[in-house]
């Protein structure tokens, strides 16, 4: 039987730390028998990486996939605890930690191609030996070195027409309007906004489809040391409106959604020099009687300040947990 019963980081429930605040918490040790020169503490990590395959010479009469990665250190702090006369007793022993995270930090982030991740983990050594381990992944919200306030006040218009034909020789044109109070927002907050769709055709209009999207620019090096850049993109949110628009008829629809509770600021290579993120807010009207679409594009702006999260609410999923005993 091993003597560490189990190990635990105890922590508040669902929470989300900014960049620049406290983590306070314990790490509980239960034992089933005395531990002789024990060694407990507990580390604080954060870390991001990026990799993706690419094909290089491929002009040429040969190419071949090479790995292109980048990886970043944001914080590596470790407590370790004073045992009193080198020895434990069998039960449980409660011990009390406290970090501070940097104030540059980038956000908790996890795709296909790279991850920024934050963990407290806490570890019981005997004689050069892991008795036991346990990890506890934590949310990080970052927070931009730049104010924006005067961009919060700035409202945005797009207005997109395009002309589309259908049943042979008809022809039409339909008009999409997105506006919006202001286009800068901090995670968490409602976004709200109203389209306005014209449909000058013969035919019937059902849908429209709303979409955030988060482009992300990764930076990475070739094995021969030489610079890269990857670009993806994936959805975020998606929403549907039932628009049911007659022929040559016009409809507004007013839409809200709730913004996650953890974002990458938007474009500060500062914090983060593996990756940076920008946002889309995507309207698109599908008109499958003339194969075609209908498209409006309004950048949003992420950014973060500890006095907008102090209004915004902090209940989120329960992060991960990896134990090694």
């Amino acid at each position: 039987m091993s003597v560490v019963k189990s190990i635990e980081v105890v922590l508040p429930k669902d929470a989300v730390y900014l960049a620049g605040s406290n983590i306070d918490g314990q790490v509980v040790l239960t034992l089933n028998s005395t531990l002789v020169d024990p060694v407990v503490k507990v580390e604080l990590v954060g870390r991001g990486y990026v990799e993706w395959n690419e094909e290089i010479g491929e002009t040429r009469d040969y190419s071949r996939d090479v790995i292109c990665n980048n990886k970043a250190d944001y914080v590596h702090k470790t407590k370790t605890f004073p045992i009193k006369d080198n020895w434990l007793r069998a039960g449980s022993h409660t011990f009390d930690f406290h970090f501070n995270l940097p104030p540059r930090l980038p956000s908790t982030f996890n795709s296909k191609i790279g991850h920024v991740s934050y963990f407290v983990q806490a570890l019981c050594m005997g004689r050069e030996h892991i008795l036991a381990k346990k990890r506890l992944y934590l949310l990080v919200q970052g927070i931009s070195e730049f104010r924006q306030r005067n961009l919060t006040q700035n409202p945005i218009l797009v207005e997109v027409e395009k002309k589309v034909s259908y049943s042979c020789c008809s022809q039409g044109w339909v008009r999409l309007q997105v506006q919006m109070g202001k286009n800068t927002f901090v995670p968490g907050e409602n976004v709200t906004f109203t389209t306005e769709i014209l449909n000058n055709t013969g035919k019937y209009i059902k849908t429209v489809v709303f979409a955030l999207y988060a482009h992300v620019q990764y930076e990475g090096f070739t094995p021969n040391a030489e610079r890269r850049q990857r670009a993806d993109s994936s959805e975020l949110l998606r929403q549907v409106a039932n628009a049911r628009i007659p022929a040559f008829n016009s409809t507004t629809v007013v839409s809200a959604f709730t913004l996650p509770l953890v974002l990458s600021v938007s474009n500060c290579s500062q914090e983060n020099e593996i990756m940076q993120t920008s946002y889309e807010l995507v309207v698109t009207i599908h008109l499958p009687w003339s194969l075609s679409t209908v498209k409006a594009r309004l950048p949003i702006i992420i950014t973060s300040r500890r006095e907008d999260q102090d209004s915004c609410p902090q209940v989120v999923e329960s992060p991960n947990e990896d134990q090694l005993v």
